[in-house]
């Protein structure tokens, strides 16, 4: 696996000595409503060098840990079967090295492939989930496959009570009533993350962490496709990646940055951000 031209901030490491391999998604066939996060990846790679490598909040900096950019994924856009197997398959190869993958987005569609792959390893994986949507759809206009449907698609993987959604502001009823009896679902906000984190981090339980944007209020991230007035503050989200990151976290994904949805730029910097922060808190774990 060769070292993509333009990596992430400070992710210049080999992949042998690589703990972390980055890795992008770029599609989003099936957005329903704006497209363009297939460009989330390459922006966050571009744009990364408006930041810097230390973080002051958490007093680490990217320079001192070795972490690898692969780079995008050449994607299938017709198929998004494909699509999902050739990020199953560049998970599963990550994995197989004793790497932790994190993949980057893209629609929300592409983290089903990195679940498969991450629960073929471990069965009694547990998915954390911090979103504005439920995406608990069992289709969306007949499509299974879908961004809209890739929670109830996770479901099918790791049974109930194992799926914890957090931010969830968003859904049609029938995906509340889904959640009720299938899923560990907390809307609004982070109440009762650090209880269940807790828990987690007790049992050693796997966990797949899986962010999508759109959690963050559209006043300080409007560049996405699906924006949702009442979302949580970038303090927050960061408090709540310090929490989960305490628990056993054997992948995780970062998705629906659009970045032209945002001329200003700020979405795209907000998004470095995040995985700045999320990349040393998985480091320093």
């Amino acid at each position: 696996m060769r070292q993509n031209v333009e990596t992430f901030l400070g992710c210049d490491a080999h992949f042998d000595e690589a703990e972390i391999v980055l890795f992008g998604a770029p599609f989003d066939s099936t957005t329903s409503f704006r497209p363009g996060a297939r460009f989330g990846s390459s922006a966050m790679r571009h744009e990364s060098f408006g930041i810097e490598t230390y973080s002051p909040y958490q007093d680490q900096d990217l320079t001192d840990y070795p972490v690898f950019d692969s780079g995008d994924l050449e994607l299938c856009f017709g198929s998004a079967e494909l699509a999902l197997a050739d990020v199953q398959t560049r998970t599963e190869e990550i994995l197989k090295a004793g790497k932790l993958p994190l993949l980057l987005g893209g629609e929300h569609l592409v983290t089903l492939g990195s679940v498969r792959a991450v629960a073929e390893k471990y069965p009694n994986l547990h998915v954390i989930h911090f979103d504005a949507h439920a995406d608990l759809r069992d289709d969306y206009l007949g499509a299974k496959l879908s961004h809209a449907c890739v929670l109830r698609r996770c479901h099918e993987i790791v049974g109930d009570g194992r799926i914890h959604q957090f931010c969830i502001r968003s859904g049609d009823r029938e995906e509340f009533r889904f959640a009720k009896n299938h899923t560990d679902l907390h809307p609004f906000d982070f109440k009762g993350l650090d209880d269940l984190c807790e828990g987690l981090a007790r049992s050693g339980a796997p966990v797949y962490f899986t962010i999508d944007l759109d959690c963050l209020d559209p006043s300080c991230f409007p560049g996405t496709g699906t924006p949702e007035a009442g979302g949580v503050t970038f303090p927050q989200l960061l408090k709540a990646i310090l929490t989960v990151t305490k628990t056993n976290v054997v992948a995780a994904d970062l998705n629906e940055l659009a970045p032209m949805l945002d001329p200003s730029g700020v979405s795209t910097a907000t998004a470095c951000k995040v995985l700045r922060e999320l990349l040393l808190a998985l480091l320093a774990s």
